[in-house]
Parts: structure tokens; C-alpha cells; sequence
């Protein structure tokens, strides 16, 4: 079982489209993925098409809050990928859990006791903050999934998220196997070369060879609750995380 915490500190890098295209693109391959939606404000949640009304008693909060197994709280999305959604209620965790020493490792053990033995790939789409909620996602992690858009204060802000990254390894004593997606990738502008090379000069094989351009329909695509195969199924953007998901599962990252 693949556990890839998608995440990045900056927003507007396409951490969430992410998430959404690729358990879609995953889906497609039969992998049958489960995502979890670790943000309060719930966008992946929402542009998979589930309804707010319908996901309040059946949430990540109500697995932090009222111990609820993980199991119980999935959601079927219209494309056919599950998804454990999110609510502002997720927002609490941090005031309820934030003096507990124990409480980063409570979605590690949810995952161990719930859904490993299903061997589904699962992606967590993170809380853009270092809180308890983004520190559960990264311990239940193996694997860290960085969007990266094609602008100099993304790739700046890469650097000080490699550098957290490998204080917190240092402290926990393990490796988090990591790959860095540029996504907005603009083919007209020569800045977007410059910061995929500049990446792949400092990070290498780290990097993935795949990169997502900007689409409209990846933009558009969330508005109408659909992941973009689903939207727009010959655009670039679905051609982009088609072969990203391609990629991943070939090098053994999924």
C-alpha cells in the first residue's frame, strides 16, 4: 500500500488538482485509490462532486474527533474512486489535539487498522499549514508528493520544504521517498524552462519528467465537481496526468 501525502506550504500550486486528477487517473488504470481529504476547506471534496450536506456526519472530523473507523467514513465519487471528505469542522483538530504528544500518529494507526490490507494506493490532499493535521498526514505517509507551479516563489518555497522535510526525517528517524511535480508549466515562457531545469539541477531524478501544463479545463473542470477526464477527457491537462499517473506507477512511487 502506497500512502502519498500531497503537499506543498504555498498555495496555488495545484496541490489539490492534483489530487483529484491523478486518484482519477489512477482509477482509469484500475488501481482503485482512496483519498483523504485533509484540508478544512474541503476544495477536494468538493470537486469530486460530493455535496457539503452529505459528507458533515461522515468526515475526517469524525474520525478525529469521535474515533470513527476510517472504513466506515468512505464516500463513493462519480468517477469511482473513494474518498474520506472534509469539513470546516476539521478545522478543531489542531485546538483539540495541539498539546497531545500522541496525536500526530492517530491517522497512522487509523490506516494500519482500517484500509492496509486493501492495498489501495492512498493519496492525502494536506492542510497547507504544519499543524497536527499535515504532521498526521506526513507519519501515515510513505511517500511525499510535491506540486511545484512554474514560478520563482514555488521554487523557492520548495527549498524550505525539502529542508523541513529532512529535519523532520532526521527526527523520526526515517526516509520519506519524495517526488516534485512543476505543475502551471507554461510552454510559451521561457521562465518555465528555466525553473523545471533549475529543479532538476539541484533535485534530479527527484523531479518527475512529467509536468502539467496550464488548461483551462483543469481549471474549470472542479466548479462542475468532475475530475478533467471526466470534463474534458482530450484536453492537455487530462493527457498530462495520464501520463503522470503512468510515470509514478512505473518507477513504483504508486
Amino acid at each position: 500500500m502506497a500512502v502519498i501525502a500531497v503537499f506543498n506550504q504555498k498555495g496555488g500550486v495545484g496541490k489539490t488538482t492534483t489530487c483529484l486528477n491523478l486518484a482519477a487517473a489512477l482509477s482509469l488504470a484500475q488501481r482503485h485509490p482512496i483519498a483523504l481529504d485533509m484540508d478544512p476547506q474541503g476544495h477536494l471534496s468538493l470537486a469530486s462532486g460530493l455535496k457539503n450536506g452529505t459528507v458533515q456526519s461522515k468526515s475526517m472530523a469524525t474520525f478525529f474527533k469521535d474515533k470513527v473507523p476510517l472504513a466506515k467514513l468512505l464516500h463513493d465519487t462519480p468517477a469511482g474512486w473513494q474518498i474520506v471528505p472534509a469539513t470546516l469542522e476539521l478545522s478543531k483538530i489542531d485546538a483539540l489535539y495541539g498539546s497531545d504528544p500522541h496525536a500526530a500518529k492517530m491517522l497512522k494507526q487509523g490506516l494500519a487498522e482500517e484500509l492496509a490490507l486493501t492495498g489501495a494506493p492512498i493519496l492525502i490532499d494536506c492542510c497547507p499549514m504544519l499543524g497536527v493535521l499535515t504532521l498526521n498526514a506526513l507519519l501515515a505517509s510513505d511517500r511525499v508528493l510535491i506540486p511545484v507551479s512554474a514560478d520563482f516563489l514555488s521554487q523557492h518555497g520548495v527549498h524550505r520544504l525539502d529542508s523541513a522535510l529532512n529535519v523532520l526525517e532526521k527526527k523520526l528517524q526515517r526516509k520519506f521517498e519524495r517526488r516534485i511535480l512543476v505543475t502551471r508549466f507554461d510552454s510559451r515562457r521561457k521562465l518555465s524552462y528555466d525553473i523545471y531545469d533549475k529543479l532538476k539541477q539541484r533535485y534530479g531524478e527527484l523531479v518527475c519528467k512529467t509536468r502539467i501544463g496550464e488548461s483551462v479545463a483543469l481549471a474549470t473542470s472542479p466548479m462542475h465537481g468532475l475530475d478533467v477526464f471526466a470534463y474534458a477527457p482530450q484536453s492537455p491537462g487530462a493527457a498530462d496526468y495520464k501520463l503522470l499517473a503512468a510515470e509514478l506507477m512505473e518507477s513504483g512511487f504508486v
